[in-house]
């Protein structure tokens, strides 16, 4: 019997049903169950499990943060490795790098212990995405679209591999590891206990436009966006969200900017809209706290809920987009979806950097559809299915992170980049033993 620091459940024992569903925040949850669960206290708990896990004929998967929408980590047969207690996080003002544990909390625990430093990283948008899953899956953090994607800000991490050897990888070391996980998600080959991240100077002011447009407007706002979106800076995060305003019974456009540190001026292209004068509401270029934007995030993705989520990097023109995303934006399933169309345009239009994750285009649109109850599913799911079947054929691959390929499959990688991630899983995960991905991303 192997022997753990942490803790350990087989399937029938005492505790093991809430170990196996322990910190998943989807509330939609599948009838999947694995083998056993260990809670792992340290990396050499987490190499035992591997080697257990092999000798017992079972796959490894894997919780860091426990907010996939598809229960990433729930699956039949495995050892479930979950990393709860990996939680440390320590600043090195030396090279102003961050050791953190997978199961950091972007929103709620790094950002503030950063913020003791000056310093800033861009963390998930939902406050309590756990960073393991956000950062292997590539991370759209906050203002992606200028600073790139946060996987490209690792600087190192440390992983148990599926032999049970623990290695460091980094751009020098085991390189071709370091090149997988950054972007291959839940289909990566090892357990990442510990990631060192660069860290930038903490932004001194961020300055926010909104507008609040009536739903009937939304086809002349997103044709407008297509085109104007080229013409904010790289400072600015930018999103058109369709969503039902509080106090609201009816959906609204929302064109939101959020500027770190460009002030009012970064935010002109804003007004330029051929309809801003009819506008419902508008907040011109005011100073936001950071802590506001958590809050509202917060809000957006509350917890105890039933959620739905699917995405696609688009590539197309204001005649073939608009139509097929404008239903997205008036006619929602209930009071609480909402969905956003970013732009990545300062992003695609420098070198793309060496890493798994590799497909974008500078349009990036994700529905996430909330509902409260069972008896919300069946609508939720026929809304969702509806959405994206009318963005499909303008799709060019999707994001980790707001995926579930048991439903819609699609490209997560270039050709090049699949076909030199399944080389390294093959040289490194031989006998498979990690589960890899909940259904098939689309190759071709």
């Amino acid at each position: 019997m192997t022997a753990f620091t942490g803790a350990f459940w087989r399937s029938g024992d005492t505790g093991f049903a809430d170990a196996a569903l322990s910190r998943l925040f989807n509330h939609r949850r599948p009838e999947r169950r694995p083998a056993a669960v260990l809670r792992a206290a340290d990396a050499a708990d987490v190499a035992a499990g591997v080697r257990l896990a092999a000798a017992e004929g079972w796959k490894v998967a894997v919780r860091s943060g426990g907010h996939s929408w598809a229960a990433w980590s729930l699956r039949e047969d495995t050892l479930l490795i979950d990393l709860a207690l990996f939680t440390r996080m320590a600043y090195d003002p030396a090279d102003a790098t961050v050791a953190v544990g997978p199961a950091v909390r972007g929103g709620l625990d790094l950002d503030p212990y950063l913020a003791g430093y000056g310093r800033f990283f861009p963390v998930g948008h939902a406050p309590t995405v756990g960073m393991g899953g956000f950062l292997l899956q590539g991370g759209i953090g906050w203002n992606c679209r200028g600073w790139g994607w946060a996987a490209e800000f690792v600087e190192s991490m440390d992983v148990v591999t599926a032999d049970g050897e623990r290695v460091r990888c980094s751009e020098t070391e085991n390189a071709d590891l370091f090149w997988a996980a950054r972007g291959s998600g839940p289909g990566f080959f090892g357990v990442v206990t510990e990631f060192r991240l660069r860290t930038r100077p903490r932004f001194r002011q961020l300055t926010r436009s909104t507008y609040v447009y009536p739903g009937e407007l939304a086809s002349e706002v997103l044709a407008w966006y297509h085109a104007a979106r080229h013409e904010v800076p790289p400072s600015v995060e930018l999103a058109a969200v369709g969503c039902t305003p509080p106090g609201s019974d009816a959906p609204a456009l929302v064109v939101d900017a959020v500027s770190f540190d460009g002030g009012p001026a970064s935010l002109a292209a804003l007004d330029t809209c051929p309809v801003a004068g009819k506008a419902l509401a508008a907040t011109v270029g005011r100073p936001v706290e950071f802590a506001a934007l958590q809050a509202a995030q917060l809000r957006s993705n509350p917890d105890y809920h039933r959620y739905f989520a699917d995405n696609a990097f688009l590539a197309g023109t204001a005649a073939e987009l608009v139509p097929a995303l404008a239903p997205a934006f008036t006619d929602l399933p209930t009071a609480r979806t909402f969905t956003v169309l970013g732009d990545f345009t300062p992003l695609l239009s420098r070198p793309s950097p060496d890493m798994a994750v590799s497909v974008p285009t500078d349009l990036y649109f994700a529905a996430y559809v909330i509902g409260e109850t069972p008896e919300d599913d069946a609508r939720c799911r026929a809304w969702l299915d509806g959405t994206m079947a009318r963005a499909a054929p303008l799709s060019a691959g999707c994001y980790l992170g707001d995926s579930d390929f048991t439903v819609r499959p699609d490209r997560i990688m270039t050709d090049a980049a699949w076909s030199r991630f399944e080389e390294v899983r093959a040289a490194r995960d031989p006998e498979g033993r990690f589960a890899g991905y909940l259904g098939d991303p689309a190759h071709y």
